[in-house]
């Protein structure tokens, strides 16, 4: 792996700052919006993160880190404008949390691959992307994902009732 630069250790740093965030802000209040303070962090690191990931080119090219952050940065407009306008109706609220938990798997994607690439220093769990593992962590992701946004949207259904 590339040794890191100044621009990396500041992604890095905002980009576990915002999955700290995001996971407190999710756990504590079942949603993430601008009106609590955990929430507020966890959307502008993220969208730190996501534009930093945009200037760093360290293998080369456009890659599938820089495809999650344009990602992320949809989602984040979308969702933005999905709680703060009248455009989707009821839908907005449900397509708010859609959008800022989808931001936590993209987020959790490049977090992963990274760590299990480059940790422990000088003897990483996996030197390749290819590893059958890595595979496997995605998947997991994407599970974990699937179910706690299913919760989180019944949770704002019963909040509705």
């Amino acid at each position: 792996m590339p040794v890191m630069t100044t621009l990396g250790w500041f992604h890095t740093v905002m980009g576990i700052i915002a999955l700290l965030s995001g996971a407190y802000t999710l756990y504590q209040y079942k949603e993430i919006v601008f009106e609590n303070r955990s929430g507020l962090i966890y959307l502008a690191t993220t969208f730190i993160t996501a534009a930093t990931a945009l200037a760093i080119y360290q293998h080369g090219g456009f890659g599938p880190g820089h495809a999650l952050a344009i990602f992320t940065l949809g989602a984040l407009a979308v969702g933005t404008l999905a709680g703060s306008t009248d455009l989707s109706g009821s839908w907005g609220r449900y397509l708010r949390a859609l959008s800022y938990t989808a931001t936590l798997l993209f987020h959790s994607i490049p977090a992963v691959t990274d760590g299990l690439l480059r940790l422990p220093v000088g003897n990483p769990v996996l030197t390749s992307i290819q590893d059958p593992v890595m595979r496997t962590t995605y998947l997991i992701l994407l599970v974990l994902f699937v179910v706690g946004v299913t919760l989180q949207l019944r949770w704002i259904h019963k909040q509705r009732n």
